[in-house]
């Protein structure tokens, strides 16, 4: 394992534990077996490492049987995707030719007469951070404090970063804590939901338009990447992205460019993306539904965000972080409240459970500490002998009315969108509901995270 710093992320990149499955192989190098180059070495990043006799290959090998442009190297899911490059003598793996071919720690292959070896040095390793917090995101397990570690080397870097969890883990909040550590602080943080745009428009959502570009096109637009000019745009619900608007943000990343639709000259911009998901996207570049080369792009940093259901550890620290946000006490944060929480399944995450916590503190009517409270826990039923509704008659009828609203909401919802597998357009169909305001009520009560529609 080989110690990181932070001028070792732009070459090999990081992943977390948790990311490791779905990621790629990191810590790869190749080594030249044969040839006047024999010795040799080459990292293999988070991009293709191409191989030839030309100066401007990653790695240049001075032999008359290898072509200028040989072969090319991408890391992939247990080891890396060796692909000829129409070179003239051929790369051949196990003695036969080959057009494209995976290749696995310790196995060899020829380009031209130079033989090679694909070799494991070790994924690069990272201490878990002595902090419990970074931004907005609190912990103390050892989980949470390894992603506290790999965000906190991130950040004042421009790398990319892809962070993967499910709903309501604080995807979101680590990205502002990226842009809030970089030095693109005091520039935007501009939030993008490719999961709310047409098709038709995503083009002209993320890279402008011109005036008259298309019907209702009645002024010009700057798009997202302009927006967020100097600063940080966060992509937030990439997996959602179809595969042409897929080929269109490779295009600019790879560019540092962006065409708004109707325009005929491309502008310059300087911005770091973090993208987000809740998706396998590793799962679905093998599906063919997302691009490899833009996974690539993407996850230099790849970062898993745990489930509350695995750190029940930082429950503790999680509920006391919520009262001190309204500047008051816990008292002892322990007992059968603490039991109660560590039973739930928490579908809907930190987010799930800071809704609890707030919607228990307004059907308490007053402020009472952790212990004194009577948990409403949605979609379980609440404790006996609690009626089934929470009807609080110290509230006016006003009040009283939206805390039942809060409760019959947080029990139907979440059985309505795991009923639909999280899938927001059916479950809104069966509820009666538009999809926008389903989305709301779902990042209302914690099961969807938040950003514009």
């Amino acid at each position: 394992m080989n110690e990181l710093d932070r001028h070792t992320i732009e070459i090999s990149g990081l992943v977390t534990s948790l990311a490791l499955a779905g990621s790629v192989a990191r810590g790869l190098l190749l080594k030249v077996e044969s040839g006047s180059a024999k010795g040799q070495q080459a990292a293999l990043g988070n991009r293709p490492l191409r191989l030839g006799a030309a100066g401007d290959n990653d790695l240049v090998l001075d032999d008359p049987t290898v072509s200028r442009h040989h072969a090319e190297l991408t890391p992939t899911r247990g080891g890396a995707l060796l692909r000829d490059l129409a070179s003239r003598n051929g790369t051949r793996v196990a003695g036969a030719l080959v057009r494209e071919a995976l290749v696995t720690a310790g196995n060899e292959f020829f380009v031209g007469e130079t033989r090679l070896r694909l070799l494991d040095g070790g994924a690069p390793r990272i201490a878990p951070s002595k902090r419990e917090r970074f931004g907005g995101l609190v912990g103390s397990s050892a989980l949470m404090r390894e992603v506290f570690a790999v965000l906190e080397l991130a950040a004042p870097s421009d790398a990319t970063v892809l962070l993967q969890g499910p709903s309501g883990c604080g995807k979101e909040l680590a990205a502002r804590a990226l842009h809030d550590h970089s030095a693109r602080s005091a520039a935007p943080f501009v939030v993008f939901d490719c999961s709310s745009q047409s098709r038709e428009l995503l083009q002209s959502a993320l890279f402008g338009h011109r005036k008259g570009a298309f019907t209702g096109a009645v002024a010009d637009r700057a798009g997202a990447f302009v927006e967020a000019a100097g600063g940080t745009l966060f992509l937030d619900e990439i997996g959602e992205l179809p595969l042409e608007s897929q080929t269109h943000l490779l295009r600019a990343l790879e560019s540092g460019t962006v065409t708004p639709v109707g325009g005929d000259r491309s502008r310059k911009i300087d911005v770091r993306v973090v993208a987000a998901t809740n998706r396998d996207l590793f799962a679905m570049v093998e599906q063919q539904t997302f691009r490899l080369d833009l996974f690539h792009r993407l996850a230099v940093v790849h970062v898993y965000l745990p489930p509350l259901r695995d750190r029940l550890d930082d429950l503790p620290v999680l509920i006391r972080n919520f009262y001190e946000g309204r500047g008051r006490e816990p008292g002892p944060v322990a007992g059968p409240n603490l039991a109660q929480l560590r039973s739930h399944p928490f579908a809907g995450n930190v987010r799930e459970l800071r809704n609890i916590l707030e919607r228990s503190s307004v059907l308490a009517g007053r402020p009472l500490p952790f212990g004194e409270l009577t948990l409403w826990l949605g979609s379980q039923q609440a404790p006996a002998p609690e009626p089934a509704l929470p009807v609080n008659i110290d509230l006016d009828y006003k009040q009283a009315k939206e805390a039942l609203i809060e409760a019959f909401e947080a029990r139907y919802l979440p059985q309505l969108i795991e009923r639909y597998q999280g899938n927001i357009t059916r479950a809104a169909e069966h509820a009666g509901l538009s999809r926008r305001h389903l989305r709301a009520l779902l990042v209302k009560h914690g099961l969807k995270d938040g950003g514009d529609e």
